[in-house]
């Protein structure tokens, strides 16, 4: 079993934080419904990802449908945390580290619609508000220490 590497964008555009709704989780019998989680926009950094900035680009792109953003920063801090056994072995992952990036949405503010099936809303939220939406404690405490000072 091996650490599954992902990347994750805290969109922003104006004052507002960009929120997805994720509905539907990969399976290896295919697409699974759960409970709606708020999150940011996270995903695995696949093979033909020349580096994480490239790869958090390609999930806002194939989320969102958007192409016009600007990477802010590149956060140090990692958010890990290991599979419970079972998904563990499924997907054959026992871990996943998190390499966050602060995005900046700078196109248009219109059309926002989910491109993946496994979203079903994508929402703007105050930043007081982002911390009562956020599903996951890992990833609320990484906002809550690098965007609330």
């Amino acid at each position: 079993m091996k650490l599954r590497q992902a990347v994750g964008a805290i969109l922003t555009i104006g004052k507002e934080y960009i929120l997805i709704l994720k509905t539907k989780i990969n399976t290896a019998e295919g697409k699974k419904e759960i409970q709606g989680e708020w999150d940011f926009i996270k995903g695995g950094v696949e093979k033909t990802d020349s580096s994480l900035y490239e790869a958090v680009l390609r999930e806002l792109k194939e989320e969102t449908g958007k192409d016009t953003f600007s990477v802010i920063k590149e956060f140090e801090e990692k958010i890990s945390f290991k599979f419970p056994q079972e998904v563990a072995d499924r997907i054959g992952y026992h871990s996943q580290e998190t390499t966050m990036f602060l995005v900046e949405y700078t196109g248009e503010n219109k059309d926002w619609l989910p491109q993946d099936d496994e979203i079903s809303e994508i929402s703007f939220f105050k930043k007081e508000e982002v911390l009562k939406k956020l599903a996951h404690d890992q990833t609320r405490e990484f906002f809550k220490t690098h965007c609330l000072n």
